[in-house]
């Protein structure tokens, strides 16, 4: 387990389990944490033994968003944030966003404010039956943060965004569950023990550049003005198979009849003509 302030993260079975983990506060969420969470992330992503994500909270609550004990912002609020300043949720969602790893959400309690928009960008979102979400904002008097109001609407639609977020109100499990914020709602005490089980099966079944590709792909290429550069994209991915180890392992694997053994590295590996890469 890795030291750090206000989180904490541990490596079993390839999966990292990032914990925000101020349960005194109900882990209120600060500017230190999240800078920690930051590079927590960033280390998982580089970490080849690491597949998955798994994110929680310690306590009862998984964050009851921004720490207002203080009766204020996490910022110099006599000053103001510079022009570069980046507001604390949306680096957290916006570093999932660029993961080559899957990210899991095991919520519990409240995760209200920027306690659910640091999730958005997750892969999945799993929630306990005691759960409770709120976008929030309108009520305090604060603006939508975490590059929500990109995310959630292509999550559950515009007009249940604009229900959630213009009038802050809180809701159950059921409704985030309904409307597709949340995959699945498990019994109290369950979750992260579920999430879990569901990392385990995508470390045991999938290979870690097909996925950082497909993750990707959806992502980057959701809001593409037509079909056909996102098929231009799947030819070239398609057309290089013959060349990939994954691809006749994954074959292999099917026609014996056994688990696959994946060898490819997402540190190496991805197609260096993806458009979404670094040059």
């Amino acid at each position: 387990m890795a030291d750090y302030a206000e989180i904490t993260y541990a490596v079993a079975g390839r999966i990292a389990t990032v914990t925000l983990d101020r349960p005194e506060a109900r882990n209120g969420y600060t500017i230190r944490m999240a800078d920690k969470l930051g590079d927590a992330l960033d280390r998982a992503d580089r970490d080849e033994d690491v597949r998955v994500v798994v994110l929680t909270g310690a306590g009862k609550d998984f964050c009851v968003g921004a720490d207002l004990s203080q009766g204020g912002f996490d910022f110099d609020s006599s000053t103001g944030p510079g022009a570069a300043w980046q507001e604390p949720a949306g680096r957290c969602s916006k570093r999932v966003f660029t993961m080559n790893k899957p990210v899991i959400a095991a919520l519990h309690g409240a995760a209200v404010g920027g306690g659910i928009t640091i999730t958005l960008a997750c892969d999945y979102r799993l929630a306990s039956e005691d759960s409770r979400f709120g976008f929030v904002f309108t009520r305090r008097g604060i603006y939508p943060e975490g590059a929500s109001a990109w995310f959630l609407p292509r999550l559950v639609g515009m007009g249940t965004a604009l229900d959630w977020m213009i009038s802050g109100r809180v809701f159950p499990a059921a409704e985030a569950l309904e409307k597709g914020l949340v995959h699945q709602v498990f019994p109290a005490g369950t979750v992260l023990g579920e999430a879990h089980e569901l990392a385990r099966e995508i470390v045991a079944k999938t290979a870690p550049v097909s996925v950082a590709v497909t993750r990707q792909l959806l992502y980057r290429m959701a809001s593409a003005e037509s079909p056909f550069p996102v098929h231009e994209l799947d030819s070239k991915l398609i057309g290089g198979l013959g060349a990939s180890p994954d691809a006749v392992e994954g074959v292999m694997s099917f026609l014996q009849k056994r688990p696959p053994s994946f060898g490819m590295r997402v540190d190496k590996d991805l197609p260096d003509y993806l458009p979404w890469l670094e040059k």
